[in-house]
């Protein structure tokens, strides 16, 4: 038996903006069949949020999911990090040959950001300013890097960390999908994490992590469980008054046994409680001795 669970959810809202140029991907993965981590069913999740003209951001974030999600459940057996490369590096080709063959000279492109979870590991891969957080022990930290002009300046110490959330040009990317022709090699960023009880993983385009502070990241995802983080953090981000599209996915990791003693519990509830059957049984029995005591009331 697995020493923990994993539970899973992803949602994608227009958030500020009449049409949604974010794509979102949430897949159960095939089992390997062999070996520790091939052999436990996992999860792929992803986050992509398109550029381009007269919609055409919406093509690009979608055609990098597709082609992530195809790849990645082709071979659940390869190398996950070595995976993800190809799978990156294939959906920058799908994106820049689809922006060239529009005809109008246009650009179009997408940030990225992936993770493949099988068994207690953790595979991320980041482009662009799409987002990776760790929640561990109360704790957030933000696992991927920006590839962004500011994110640059604040490496080379030319830009504070704060003045970078309210420059006006933090969302100026160095590094997307589809912006040339070949993916620069070093990329995408491959950062690879062991999964522990209680934590929690929060993948997020950037009209969320813009206007969502840490602290409520934290107190909102040990709060609920996945598809009700999911739901709340992009409440949250709307009423902070976001003005672009909100994509976010949240991973619980819990013990196998805080899910099995939740389930003996919830098991013992159950049985505590009369079936409907007998319920039915019952009011219809009470309905009808009330008829009768009525008719022989009347004769």
């Amino acid at each position: 038996m697995a020493d923990i669970v994993v539970s899973v959810s992803a949602a994608t809202d227009t958030g500020g903006r009449p049409d949604n140029e974010d794509a979102v991907l949430e897949v159960s993965l095939a089992s390997a069949g062999d070996g520790e981590i091939g052999s436990q069913p996992g999860f792929l999740l992803a986050v992509a949020d398109g550029m381009g003209g007269h919609q055409r951001g919406e093509v690009a974030s979608q055609l990098a999911i597709e082609t992530l999600g195809r790849m990645v459940n082709e071979d659940p057996g390869a190398d996950t990090a070595l995976l993800l490369k190809q799978a990156f590096r294939r959906a920058n080709d799908v994106i820049h040959q689809n922006g060239r063959a529009s005809g109008d000279g246009s650009i179009i492109g997408t940030t990225l950001v992936a993770v493949v979870i099988r068994g207690k590991y953790a595979t991320i891969a980041n482009i662009g300013d799409s987002r990776a957080y760790l929640v561990r022990a109360n704790q957030l930290t933000q696992i991927t890097r920006d590839h962004s002009l500011v994110a640059e300046q604040v490496a080379e110490g030319a830009m504070t960390s704060d003045e970078a959330r309210q420059s006006p040009h933090r969302n100026i990317l160095t590094h997307a999908l589809g912006h040339r022709q070949k993916l620069d090699p070093k990329l995408p960023s491959i950062f690879e994490i062991v999964l522990l009880a209680e934590d929690r993983l929060i993948l997020c385009s950037d009209g969320f992590h813009d206007v969502v502070g840490d602290s409520d990241m934290v107190e909102v995802v040990l709060q609920f469980d996945p598809p009700g983080a999911v739901g709340a953090l992009i409440d949250l981000a709307k009423t902070r008054g976001t003005t672009d599209n909100v994509t976010a996915a949240v991973v619980r990791v819990e013990s196998a046994k805080t899910v099995a003693g939740r389930e003996r519990e919830l098991d013992t509830v159950l049985a505590g409680r009369p079936s409907q059957w007998i319920i039915l049984v019952v009011t219809g029995i009470i309905l009808f001795v009330a008829i009768v005591i009525v008719a022989l009331m009347v004769f």
